[in-house]
């Protein structure tokens, strides 16, 4: 008698087990479902974005620059030059094109470490491309700091001078007319013609201007490396081109005031140190260096 209980109790907790175990798959495989539904959805929507609005880290940066109205960068920034050629590098490096060499044994600093070709695949954007076939067929590589120098045109080896990417911003410029962001107008300054491109879709602009207010005021994370890598590169970027105070000023003086004491946190940040923490864009924090030097 004894013996088909400890059967019949043996037989229930076998059953017991096989139904728990198959919820268990049922579960896994609804949450795979989910995963899989969710992966869906943002592939759609990345699909649906449409590519004209789509911009690269130039872009934004000098869209941030740009007077609405005017069509032109103010006359006095003198950083937004080098720091379009900064954005070009950090976009290769994003896009997983360009690495830096390994730091060694001895771990050498972000700035004497020389820029990798990772991938000479095309991306599509004459301006990057032709930035990465200077870096593919340079040898030896060059640094962070050297092809900033080089792709600005400040050099004083005219042997480097063919590295200069010349009307740098008249072509980005276009880029984003083509984008339907801007539009192309001529204006007269007295003693020359200008070609300027004012803003015609502010929906874009305002999406933007909103995406760098919200990274460091409603979704603040107070942590670099949970923030992400573009939004960060675009922070630290518009800042070294001079243009970030643009994307702040429609804000009240409570938040402005909050704003900045959070981006002055990201100034504040080492890059040697943060670009030795796992999973970063080491070339992202060599060009940061390489403005903050």
């Amino acid at each position: 008698m004894a013996s088909i209980k400890q059967r019949n109790s043996g037989l229930v907790q076998r059953r017991t087990e096989a139904i728990r175990s198959a919820a268990d798959k049922d579960r896994d495989s609804a949450e795979e479902e989910d995963e899989a539904r969710r992966g869906e959805e943002e592939e759609d929507d990345d699909k649906g974005d449409s590519k004209e609005t789509r911009l690269t880290l130039m872009e934004e940066v000098l869209l941030l620059g740009l007077k609405d109205r005017e069509g032109y960068t103010s006359f006095w920034n003198d950083c937004i030059s080098s720091g379009l050629r900064g954005c070009m590098l950090v976009e290769l490096a994003l896009r997983g094109r360009l690495q830096l060499e390994a730091c060694g044994v001895r771990r050498r600093s972000l700035l004497s470490r020389k820029v990798i070709c990772k991938s000479d695949a095309p991306t599509g954007d004459v301006l990057l491309d032709e930035a990465l076939k200077h870096i593919k067929e340079t040898q030896p590589p060059e640094t962070v700091q050297s092809w900033i120098e080089l792709l600005s045109g400040e050099t004083w080896n005219p042997l480097k001078l063919h590295y200069q990417l010349r009307n740098v911003r008249e072509r980005l410029a276009k880029n984003l007319v083509e984008k339907g962001v801007l539009t192309t107008e001529k204006q007269n300054f007295l003693l020359f013609d200008m070609t300027t491109h004012p803003l015609t879709n502010s929906t874009i602009k305002q999406r933007l201007v909103k995406k760098v207010q919200e990274s460091v005021l409603e979704k603040w994370v107070n942590d670099p490396h949970r923030m992400d890598k573009r939004v960060l590169s675009l922070i630290l970027l518009a800042h070294s081109s001079d243009v970030l105070e643009n994307a702040f000023a429609p804000l009240q003086d409570d938040q402005y005031d909050l704003g900045m004491k959070r981006v002055h946190t990201l100034l504040e940040l080492e890059p040697e140190k943060e670009s030795a923490k796992p999973n970063v864009n080491e070339l992202m924090w060599a060009v940061v260096a390489a403005f903050t030097k």
